[in-house]
């Protein structure tokens, strides 16, 4: 018996010992081999260095007195001769999806609209054509700037003499008649030269002049894009992070003839997920283009959750982390007046929650997203698509089933609103916003209505309510560092889970068959009893024999 015990005990050392043994830090050996996820990524960005074969202070085109950005435009074409015309065919420049239909335009310049500010009329409302990359929307000639100039969002911003390059012209034009301003007239010429030859590929400062202020200001229209990302620390987004990858936009959102990688409306941002190993011309707008579709360390449970779990739902654990986002805009509040006169309201986050000519809102910050199944295209609804009133309508929804081999569990920012629907037609309605006849300055919803209406070319009874809806929006910015992520706990969990409204398919730690755990618990008691008894008998058997 204790030459037994003895030898249990020798080989319970040599196990201890061997574990220790093995331990890298104890042992000397090499840490873990990377997650193949991780290398491959290092592998694809290794070589980051930016060059460039022109120096555009010294082209001759660039150096004459501007008076318009139709003439910035004619310069750059003198070398980029066939710049212009590409750029026309994208949906930069259309904002009409080129894969919709010819009765029902799929745009901002066509029937398209959404629950936050609604609509651009057909590009008849000029309050939206800021963000157009035209220097008169479609009337005059490509912007060049505004996506290329490294000057420009820092020349021309809130703190400037001037709110953007249009209006400097407009300014210059009206200093350079009057001979006495001829002084001030030079200067805003040296400030647009600076912006004419500073040029490179797009940065996140260029794209985000618009993206960042989508809907009508920072963080309105998308949870994970605001004036933050401009210049983000890693714990905000490791790709973007100035002290991480400090990608621009352009790493991801790779370009052909100035079509630009990403979703279009219905039209997913690519139709298969492969790496840049399977085809290394592939666009790199996919986490798999860069991580492939099995990222972690072999034997990993993440990698089985990667054929149903898109790479966003984990790695992205809220959204508006740093700025505040909105979340709800309920325009049937709008129009209320104090002293006969217009107000605004500020609220937490130092954002207004009502403006007499908008209506309330809500802000927040750190927002769990919303999952749903996606396969990379969403459905948005126009100004000719019948609604049902009585429930709330999806604006924007995203396409996904469980049974779909291209669908995957995604998180997004879902948007609720209330505006304005006709009520005989059943059709959501498009306002006129800006300008002297629009409701920011008649605050009169009829007017408004009508004319909104009448640029779209939809009918329009006249009668009009208000109904609830929703438009969600993809988060797959703000990526965060990985001792960040969602933990396993977060989803696989019998209560109040970020999946909770995923319903449909079995969960293991949310899911539970009450009689079948009932019955697996007194098979466990059972053999726990049987154990113990067994254990009884043996002691009680050997102590007989040795008597």
């Amino acid at each position: 018996m204790k030459m037994r015990l003895k030898r249990f005990f020798y080989l319970l050392m040599l196990f201890a010992l061997g574990a220790m043994l093995a331990m890298p830090g104890l042992s000397g050996a090499k840490e873990e081999e990377q997650a193949p996820g991780r290398k491959l990524a290092r592998q694809a960005i290794k070589d980051r260095k930016i060059w460039n074969t022109t120096d555009h202070t010294k082209h001759e085109a660039l150096r004459q007195n501007f008076k318009s950005g139709d003439e910035v435009t004619r310069a750059c074409l003198t070398c980029h001769s066939e710049a212009e015309e590409q750029f026309k065919m994208t949906i930069h420049w259309t904002w009409i999806d080129p894969n919709s239909a010819k009765d029902t335009i799929t745009g901002k310049a066509g029937h398209s609209l959404n629950n936050f500010c609604i609509s651009a009329n057909k590009m008849k409302d000029k309050g939206c054509n800021s963000c157009h990359t035209g220097w008169n929307g479609k009337n005059e000639g490509v912007n060049c700037l505004v996506c290329h100039s490294q000057k420009l969002s820092t020349l021309f911003n809130s703190n400037a003499d001037f709110d953007n390059i249009k209006e400097a012209f407009a300014t210059y034009k009206d200093f350079a008649e009057d001979p006495d301003a001829k002084e001030m007239a030079d200067e805003i010429q040296t400030t647009i030269h600076q912006a004419v030859t500073d040029i490179g590929r797009p940065t996140r400062k260029n794209c985000g002049s618009c993206h960042f202020y989508g809907g009508g200001g920072d963080g309105v229209k998308h949870g994970d894009l605001d004036s933050s990302m401009t210049k983000p620390s890693k714990s905000l987004d490791v790709h973007m992070g100035l002290d991480g990858q400090n990608f621009q936009c352009t790493r991801c959102h790779t370009t052909k003839l100035h079509n630009i990688a990403g979703r279009i409306y219905a039209t997913p941002a690519s139709m298969h997920r492969k790496s840049l190993i399977e085809d290394d011309l592939t666009p790199k707008i996919m986490c798999e283009s860069c991580h492939s579709d099995k990222p972690h360390k072999s034997g990993s449970k993440p990698n089985d959750h990667t054929d149903k779990v898109a790479c966003q739902s984990c790695h992205i654990p809220e959204f508006a982390r740093a700025n505040p986002t909105k979340m709800s805009w309920d325009w049937s509040k709008a129009g209320k007046l104090k002293d006969g006169k217009p107000y605004k309201v500020k609220g937490d986050f130092g954002k207004h929650n009502y403006l007499s000519i908008k209506g309330e809102m809500r802000w927040d910050k750190h927002v769990k997203p919303e999952y749903f199944w996606f396969n990379g295209s969403i459905i948005t609804l126009t100004a000719k698509d019948i609604i049902d009133p009585t429930q709330s309508v999806p604006v924007g929804k995203p396409v996904g089933a469980k049974d779909d081999p291209d669908s995957r569990i995604f998180p997004f920012k879902i948007h609720r609103g209330k505006q304005p629907y006709d009520k005989v037609n059943n059709t959501l309605l498009t306002p006129h916003l800006s300008g002297k006849k629009g409701y920011w300055a008649t605050l009169d919803w009829n007017k408004a209505l009508s004319l909104g209406m009448k640029e779209t070319g939809v009918p329009f009874s006249g009668e009009f309510d208000f109904v609830e809806t929703t438009y969600a929006f993809p988060t797959t910015h703000m990526v965060a560092p990985r001792e960040a992520t969602v933990k396993c706990s977060e989803c696989h969990t019998r209560s109040d889970g970020r999946l909770a409204q995923l319903t449909g398919f079995y969960m293991p730690g949310r899911d539970c068959n009450d009689w079948l755990a009932k019955g697996g618990l007194l098979l466990v008691i059972g053999s726990l009893v049987g154990v113990f008894f067994h254990g009884v008998g043996r002691i009680i058997s050997r102590k007989k024999k040795e008597v």
